[in-house]
């Protein structure tokens, strides 16, 4: 059954203006609904923004060395607006941290004029030196109280060792738990009034001799030693167990 105009209204201009209000919003939501759905993304396009921004962050983010790196793009609301882009996305980001947790990609697509910005979350998985037992304060690692194990290096931010050679022999500064990640502050390679191997270079020669670390010192840490034979104060680099190297 339909009505004429001056029927609906007929009855009052009260009724006449509500029914018009409801009969105008009613094609507002439809023509809202019918723009809404012709530009939303489509689950394919959405599937190729993440993963065109999970390949940017896999290409610029080195994997650690001996491990893995593994990457997951966020959710994306499915009402954005994109295309299948002609020649094809960009992608970029302000920042490629190795240590972040997260890295937010630009994706975009000039042809068409839209963009999206997509964060990506990083698991970098890495090789750490760790305790089979516990240890105590002062004990000197041997090679059957360690062993390798997989480490989220995103939750680990301290330095530890990659390497069981890098941690055995050396002497523990506290006592230390088993399954923990040893590092480098829980032990010294070259611990303090310790008797340590003086290597002296100077132009491809090597000379050795005796001295006595006056303080702790890691890989790579440059400490002061004391000669044993001239008694002279110097400084060196930690190159090994009880070892500190001089270039002159």
């Amino acid at each position: 059954m339909t009505y004429s105009k001056s029927y609906l209204c007929s009855f009052s201009i009260t009724n006449c203006r509500a029914f018009y209000k409801k009969f105008y919003k009613s094609i507002g939501f439809s023509l809202f609904f019918f723009s809404f759905s012709a530009t939303s993304a489509t689950e394919s396009q959405i599937s190729l923004i993440q993963q065109a921004a999970e390949e940017y962050v896999t290409a610029n983010i080195e994997s650690p060395t001996g491990g893995s790196l593994k990457v997951q793009a966020a959710s994306i609301d499915s009402r954005i607006f994109a295309t299948d882009c002609p020649t094809g996305v960009k992608t970029s980001s302000t920042s490629t941290n190795p240590n972040a947790s997260n890295i937010t990609v630009l994706v975009e697509c000039n042809d068409d004029n839209w963009r999206v910005y997509v964060p990506v979350r990083m698991t970098r998985t890495g090789p750490q030196v760790t305790l089979i037992g516990p240890l105590s304060r002062g004990q000197i690692i041997s090679p059957r109280d360690v062993t390798i194990s997989m480490v989220d290096l995103q939750r680990y931010r301290r330095q530890g060792f990659s390497t069981i050679d890098a941690v055995v022999g050396a002497k523990t500064k506290k006592n230390l738990r088993s399954g923990e990640v040893i590092e480098e502050n829980d032990i010294c390679v070259v611990c303090r009034n310790e008797t340590v191997t003086i290597k002296a270079v100077k132009a491809g020669m090597v000379i050795t001799t005796k001295g006595v670390a006056l303080t702790d010192g890691s890989h790579g840490e440059q400490i002061r030693v004391k000669n044993s034979k001239s008694n002279r104060i110097i400084e060196g680099r930690v190159t090994g167990i009880s070892e500190v190297t001089v270039v002159f």
